[in-house]
C-alpha cells in the first residue's frame, strides 16, 4: 500500500544521511476480536531514521486518533499502537470494527503493516432452541436438545443440572452439537437441567427443562412356590417398588381366585384360607404403572389326606364264585392302595402278577377281586390307602356260606297308602326280616332321604316319622331293605292335604291284617313253571281274605324279591314265565280289604328243567372257572341321544359255557339296573331311558345259567344335558313384611328327577306386577342349592305373579305355573274420604248424571225467570253503578262483581272462586273485554259469524249500567251513604247500555256447550245459579237511581246489545262523587239486571 504525503514531497530531491534508514514495521498488528465497551490495543512498532511517524488506517481511510482530535476515544500510544479506550459498536453505527493498517513514514519512504481485522464480539439473548421436559424410564436413554443465542465468536455449549455443571467424562453422558445425551438413565440422573452458551461476551442461561425418570415395577418380594395340607391358610408375598407407585393385582391361572376365601392385605400379599384341592394352581402377582409392568407368579400344591369314597360292602358268596370288593379313595397326590386279610402278613398290591396273588388281584381303580371262593377265605378284608398327606383304611367282611343262606332281605310289612292332613305325624312303617339283618334306607320320589330335616327320624324298628307334616312332603315312599345278600324295596304314597270335611284315610292295625299262609309246596315242575299249593292261616283279621300274592327269588334273576303272580283266588297255583334250569325261592302273601300279610315261610329250592344241551351233565366246577378266566373289555360307550348310548365289547378268552351277558349300569352313586344280552355272540347292546345329564357308570358280566363271571373294568359316560322338562314342584308364595316394606317369600321343590334333565345349576324366579298404568318386573337369580327366596320391594294393592324355572348348562326350563297374589296394605281400610269422593267424581256415570242434573236445574231456573219478568209490565232500561272490583266470570260470559268484605275478603273459601278451577275461552283477565262477539261497535259494518251469515255485536266490558247520565259523568256512589277513598276499591268506570236493533239472529262466538269440557259445563253452572241466587237474597248490595224496566220488545233484542264505553260523556271518577240517599236504595234492581243478562245470555247459548 503506497500512501504519500505532503512531508514525504517536500523532502524529496534531499539528500539522504548516510546512518538514516527507511522505515520497517518491526511488529504487525494482529487480529483482534473485543467485546463492547472493552479497551483494545492494535500493535504496531517501526523502525527508521529518523523515527517514522506512524499513522493508521481503517478499511482504506484514515483514523482519526486523539491528536487529531482530544475528545476521540482512540489514541495512538508513543510505540505506534493503536489503543481503544472502549469499543463503540451499535446496532446502526460500527465505527470501531473494520481491516486496519498501520503505516510508517519518514523521509526516506512508509512501511506498511500486514492488515488486521478488528472485531466486535456479541451474544444474543434469545436461545434458538431452548431444551424440553422430557420423561424416561429408568435404563432408558435420554435426550435433551439445545441451540444456542446467535453470537460471534459462535458460542460454545455446556450445561448444567440443578445449577451444577454436568460432567460430560461421564461414559454414559455425551455433549455434540449441542444435545444432552445420557444412556442408561438412573434414577440420580433427574432433575432441572440448563442449557449454557458462553464466548468472550459472556454467559446465557436457556430456560431449565426438566428430566423426569420413572422406574419401572420391580420386585423387592416375589410370590414362591407353596404346598400346604388341605384346610390351611397360605400367603403369597408381593412387594413392589417403582415410580410412579405402581398397583398391585391378582389373579390365578386358567381360574378365578376362591371366591370368599380370599384377602388382598395391605402389603398387597395374597392369603387364602381353608385351601381346597381345587385351589391348586399357578397365583400371579401383576405390577403396573405408567412406563411399565412386571409380573411375578408361585405355584399352589394343596395336600389333601386320602379319603375313602366308596367304601367296601360286607358280602356273602358261595364257594366257587367270584367276588369284588369295592374300594374308592381319592386325595392330592392321589394314593397307592393296597388290601390286606386280617391276620395275615400277604399285601396284595394293583398290577400284582397272578404267580404272587394267586386267586387274588387288585385292580389299578382299587377293587379286590377273588376268584373261585374258598371257605377259608371268609373273614375281614382291609383296604388301606396312602400318601405323603396321610393315610386311612376300612375293611369288609366276607363270609362264604351255602346257597340257602344267601336270602335276600324280605319286608314284612312295609308302608301303606296315607292320606293326613298338615301338622300330624305320619308313621311309615318298614319290618324287615333277614340274615345277616338288613339295613333300612327309604326314599321319596325315588331320591334318597338324608337326615337333613330334623321333623325326620328312623325309628328302631325300621319306621320312617314325619312330625308337622307340610303338603310338600307328600310323595311315593320307599322302604329299601338291603344287606349283603340283595335289596328288597316297598312303597307307598303319603298324600298330606287339608281335609276340607272329607274323610282322612286310617292306616290299619295289625290284628286287621290276615295272618300268613303257611309255607308253599312244590308239586309241578316244567322248564319254565312251577305249581304251589299252600294252607290259608285261621286267623283272617278284620276282613275275608280275597287273594294271595306269589313273590319268588333266583340269584340269576336279580338279588331281590319279585311278584310272580298277583290276585291269585285260590291256595294252589301255577308259576309261569320262569327262566329254565334256574332255582326259585318262593313266598305267598294274603290279601285283605286292610292290606297284606306277613310272608309264608320261604318254600325249599326248586329248580326249573334244564333245555340246554350242554347243561346236561355239564361239570358246574368247569363252568365256574371258564366263566372266571373270561375277559371282557367295554369300550367306550356311543351316545345315540340325549337319553341313550350304544355299549360294545370284546372278548379276549371265549368260554363254551356262556348263555349271554349282562349290562350293569347306574348313575354314579345310585343303584344298579341290569340289561340282558341273551346271545352269547352279541358285541353291542343299546341302553336307553338314561337321565339326561347324568354320570353313569357301566359294567358287563357274562353268565351262563346261575353262574356269572369276572365283571369287566367299570366305565363312566355321562348324558347330554337338556333344559329340565318339567317346572319346579309346590310352588308357594306367602307375604311378609320387612321393616315396613312388603315382600314375598317364594319357596319351591326340585323338579322331579326323571325330569330335571341335568344338573340344575340355579333357579330362575320372576315376579311381574300390573295395575292399570304400570309393569313392575322383578327377577332373581339364586343357586341351584337354594329352594326359597325373598322378593323385596313390592307395592301394595299391586296383583303380582310369580313363576320358577330351573336351570342347567343348557339353558331355562317349564316355568311353574304363575301364583298370583295381592299385596294387601292396612291402609286400604282407611283411605280418606276426599281420595273416595275423587274416585267417584272420575268415573263418567257420574259425570254424566252431573251434566243431566245442570240441564234440568237450568232449564226450572228459566222458567223460573221468565215467570217472574212476566208480571212485571213496565220495563224500560235502568243502569246500576258498581265498583270495579276482582271479577268472576261465568259461562256466559258476564263479570259478576265480589262483594268487599265478602266474596272479595276470603275468595280462596269458596270453591266457586278458586285458581285450580279449569278455565276457558270465555274467560278474560284484566283489561280483557268480555264479548259475546268479537266486532267493533264503532264501525258501521255488520259483522257475520259462520255461515249463517248472522250480525252480532260484542258487549261491552266492565259495564255499570246507568239511567240518567249526568253531564259532569258523577262516579256511582260505593256501597254506604257517601263514597270515600277507603270505600273505593278500584277504578271505576261507566257505559250506556240501550236496546240494540231488532235481528232475529243469533249469537255464534258464544262458546256451544260442546266447546267445554262436560265436567266444567255443569261446574261452571252451578256455580252461577249459586252465585245469582246468593247475590238476589241481599238486600243491599248495589246503590241505584230509580227503577226501569224492559219492555217486551227490549227482551227480544237477545245477545245484540250495543254499548259504548264513554257515550253521553260518561267519565269515570276517583275519590268523592255526588252522594245519594240511602232511602234511595233498591235492593232488586241489580238482580233485575242480572235477571236481564242471564236471560237474554241463556237465550243466545241454546
Amino acid at each position: 500500500m503506497q500512501i504519500m504525503t505532503t512531508d514525504s514531497l517536500s523532502l524529496t530531491g534531499s539528500r539522504p544521511r548516510l546512518e538514516d534508514a527507511a522505515p520497517r514495521v518491526v511488529e504487525h498488528p494482529s487480529d483482534l476480536i473485543v467485546s463492547k465497551g472493552e479497551p483494545a490495543t492494535l500493535n504496531c512498532k517501526a523502525e527508521g531514521r529518523p523515527t517514522p511517524m506512524v499513522e493508521w488506517y481503517k478499511d482504506g481511510e484514515k483514523v482519526e486518533t486523539d491528536r487529531e482530535d482530544p475528545r476521540s476515544h482512540r489514541m495512538l500510544l508513543p510505540s505506534g499502537s493503536l489503543f481503544f479506550l472502549r469499543i463503540v459498536h451499535g446496532r446502526r453505527s460500527k465505527p470501531d470494527e473494520g481491516v486496519y493498517v498501520c503505516v510508517a513514514r519518514n523521509y526516506l519512504g512508509e512501511a506498511v503493516s500486514r492488515n488486521a481485522s478488528l472485531e466486535v464480539a456479541i451474544l444474543r439473548d434469545d436461545f434458538r432452541q431452548t431444551p424440553s421436559d422430557v420423561v424416561v424410564a429408568a435404563g432408558e436413554p435420554a435426550v435433551m436438545e439445545c441451540i444456542p443465542p446467535r453470537g460471534h465468536p459462535e458460542p460454545t455449549i455446556s450445561w448444567k443440572r440443578n445449577n451444577v455443571k454436568v460432567n460430560d467424562k461421564d461414559e454414559r453422558i455425551t455433549i455434540r452439537g449441542g444435545k444432552l445425551m445420557i444412556s442408561n438413565t438412573r434414577k440420580s440422573d433427574a432433575g432441572m437441567y440448563v442449557c449454557v452458551g458462553t464466548n468472550m461476551v459472556g454467559e446465557k442461561d436457556s430456560d431449565p427443562a426438566e428430566l423426569v425418570v420413572f422406574e419401572r415395577p420391580m420386585f423387592v418380594r416375589r410370590p414362591v412356590n407353596q404346598v400346604v395340607l388341605a384346610d390351611d391358610a397360605v400367603d403369597f408375598q408381593c412387594e413392589v417398588q417403582g415410580d410412579p407407585t405402581p398397583t398391585i393385582r391378582w389373579r390365578k391361572e386358567e381360574g378365578e381366585l376362591p371366591r370368599g376365601r380370599f384377602e388382598i392385605r395391605a402389603d398387597n400379599s395374597l392369603r387364602l384360607t381353608q385351601v381346597k384341592a381345587e385351589d391348586e394352581g399357578s397365583y400371579t402377582c401383576l405390577s403396573e404403572n405408567s412406563v411399565g409392568k412386571a409380573e411375578a407368579s408361585g405355584t399352589l400344591q394343596v395336600h389333601v389326606p386320602p379319603q375313602i369314597v366308596v367304601r367296601p360292602r360286607d358280602q356273602i358268596s358261595a364257594q366257587g364264585r367270584t367276588v369284588t370288593f369295592l374300594c374308592g379313595t381319592k386325595g392330592n397326590p392321589p394314593p397307592a392302595v393296597f388290601w390286606q386279610k386280617e391276620g395275615s402278613q400277604v399285601l396284595l398290591f394293583p398290577s400284582q402278577p397272578p404267580s404272587q396273588s394267586g386267586r387274588f388281584s387288585v385292580s389299578l381303580s382299587g377293587e379286590l377281586t377273588i376268584i373261585d371262593v374258598h371257605s377259608e377265605d371268609s373273614g375281614y378284608y382291609i383296604c388301606q390307602a396312602i400318601s405323603v398327606a396321610g393315610s386311612i383304611l376300612t375293611k369288609a367282611l366276607l363270609e362264604v356260606e351255602t346257597p340257602s343262606d344267601r336270602i335276600p332281605p324280605i319286608i314284612r310289612q312295609g308302608p301303606a297308602n296315607q292320606t293326613l292332613t298338615p301338622g300330624t305325624t305320619a308313621q311309615l312303617q318298614c319290618h324287615v326280616m333277614g340274615n345277616p339283618l338288613p339295613s333300612i334306607q327309604w326314599e321319596r320320589d325315588g331320591q334318597r332321604i338324608l337326615g337333613n330335616d330334623e321333623r325326620i327320624s328312623l325309628m328302631e324298628n325300621g319306621t320312617l316319622q314325619i312330625t308337622a307334616l307340610q303338603e310338600t312332603d307328600s310323595g311315593a315312599y320307599t322302604c329299601v331293605a338291603s344287606s349283603l345278600s340283595g335289596e328288597t324295596s316297598w312303597s307307598g304314597v303319603l298324600t298330606v292335604k287339608e281335609s276340607g270335611g272329607l274323610s282322612v284315610s286310617p292306616v290299619s292295625e295289625p290284628y286287621q291284617l290276615p295272618g300268613p299262609p303257611q309255607k308253599p309246596v312244590v308239586t309241578d315242575v316244567t322248564r319254565n313253571s312251577v305249581t304251589l299249593t299252600w294252607q290259608p292261616n285261621a286267623h283272617e283279621g278284620g276282613a275275608a281274605v280275597t287273594s294271595y300274592i306269589i313273590e319268588a327269588f333266583s340269584q340269576s334273576a336279580g338279588s331281590t324279591w319279585q311278584t310272580v303272580a298277583d290276585f291269585v283266588k285260590l291256595e294252589k297255583h301255577t308259576v309261569t314265565g320262569l327262566s329254565p334250569n334256574t332255582i326259585y325261592l318262593f313266598i305267598v302273601r294274603a290279601v285283605n280289604a286292610y292290606g297284606l300279610s306277613d310272608p309264608s315261610p320261604i318254600s325249599e329250592p326248586v329248580r326249573t328243567q334244564d333245555v340246554s344241551p350242554t347243561g346236561q351233565g355239564v361239570d358246574h366246577r368247569q363252568v365256574q372257572r371258564e366263566l372266571g378266566e373270561m375277559a371282557v373289555q367295554l369300550h367306550e360307550p356311543a351316545l345315540l341321544t340325549a337319553s341313550s348310548a350304544k355299549i360294545s365289547w370284546n372278548v379276549d378268552r371265549q368260554s363254551q359255557y356262556i348263555q349271554g351277558y349282562r349290562l350293569l349300569y347306574r348313575p354314579v352313586g345310585g343303584s344298579w339296573s341290569q340289561q340282558e344280552v341273551k346271545a352269547a355272540t352279541e358285541r353291542s347292546a343299546v341302553v336307553a331311558n338314561l337321565l339326561k345329564g347324568t354320570e353313569y357308570e357301566i359294567k358287563i358280566r357274562p353268565y351262563f345259567n346261575e353262574f356269572q363271571g369276572m365283571d369287566s373294568r367299570p366305565l363312566t359316560f355321562r348324558t347330554p344335558e337338556e333344559v329340565p322338562s318339567a317346572p319346579p314342584r309346590a310352588v308357594t308364595v306367602a307375604t311378609v313384611k320387612l321393616n315396613n316394606s312388603s315382600s314375598l317369600s317364594v319357596s319351591w321343590q326340585p323338579p322331579p328327577t326323571e325330569m330335571q334333565n341335568g344338573v340344575i345349576q340355579e333357579y330362575k324366579v320372576w315376579c311381574l306386577g300390573n295395575d292399570s298404568q304400570t309393569r313392575y318386573h322383578i327377577n332373581q337369580t339364586v343357586d341351584g342349592s337354594v329352594l326359597t327366596t325373598l322378593l323385596k320391594g313390592l307395592l301394595p294393592g299391586v296383583l303380582y305373579q310369580v313363576e320358577v324355572a330351573a336351570v342347567t348348562s343348557a339353558g331355562v326350563g317349564t316355568r311353574s305355573q304363575p301364583v298370583s297374589v295381592l299385596i294387601s296394605s292396612e291402609s286400604d281400610e282407611n283411605v280418606s274420604l276426599a281420595e273416595q269422593i275423587t274416585d267417584v267424581v272420575k268415573q263418567p256415570a257420574f259425570i254424566a248424571g252431573i251434566g243431566g242434573a245442570c240441564w234440568v236445574i237450568l232449564m226450572g231456573f228459566s222458567v223460573w225467570i221468565y215467570c217472574r219478568r212476566k208480571k212485571r209490565k213496565e220495563l224500560s232500561h235502568y243502569t246500576a253503578s258498581f265498583a270495579y272490583t276482582p271479577a268472576v266470570i261465568d259461562i256466559f260470559g258476564y263479570v259478576w262483581i265480589s262483594r268487599p268484605g265478602m266474596l272479595g275478603a276470603n275468595m280462596g273459601n269458596y270453591p266457586w272462586l278458586a285458581d285450580s278451577w279449569p278455565t276457558t275461552n270465555l274467560v278474560h283477565n284484566g283489561k280483557d273485554s268480555v264479548n259475546c262477539c268479537t266486532s267493533k261497535h264503532d264501525t258501521p259494518e255488520r259483522y257475520y259469524n259462520g255461515k249463517t251469515q248472522e250480525w252480532c255485536p260484542p258487549l261491552p266490558d266492565r259495564t255499570y249500567l246507568m239511567d240518567g247520565v249526568m253531564e259532569d259523568g258523577p262516579a256511582p256512589p260505593p256501597r254506604g251513604e257517601a263514597s270515600s277513598p277507603t270505600t273505593s276499591y278500584s277504578h271505576q268506570s261507566t257505559a250506556t247500555l240501550t236496546p240494540s236493533p231488532r235481528d232475529d239472529g243469533h249469537c255464534h262466538d258464544i262458546p256451544r256447550l260442546h266447546q267445554l269440557e262436560q265436567p266444567q259445563i255443569c261446574i261452571n253452572t252451578l256455580y252461577t245459579l249459586v252465585l245469582f241466587m246468593w247475590l238476589t237474597a241481599e238486600d243491599d248490595l248495589i246503590p241505584y237511581n230509580k227503577p226501569n224496566f224492559l219492555s217486551r220488545g227490549q227482551l227480544s233484542s237477545n245477545c245484540s246489545t250495543t254499548g259504548s264505553s264513554s257515550s253521553r260523556g260518561s267519565t269515570g271518577s276517583r275519590g268523592h262523587g255526588t252522594g245519594r240517599k240511602r232511602n234511595d236504595v233498591r235492593p232488586s234492581s241489580f238482580s233485575h239486571t242480572v235477571e236481564n243478562n242471564l236471560l237474554n245470555q241463556y237465550f243466545c247459548l241454546f
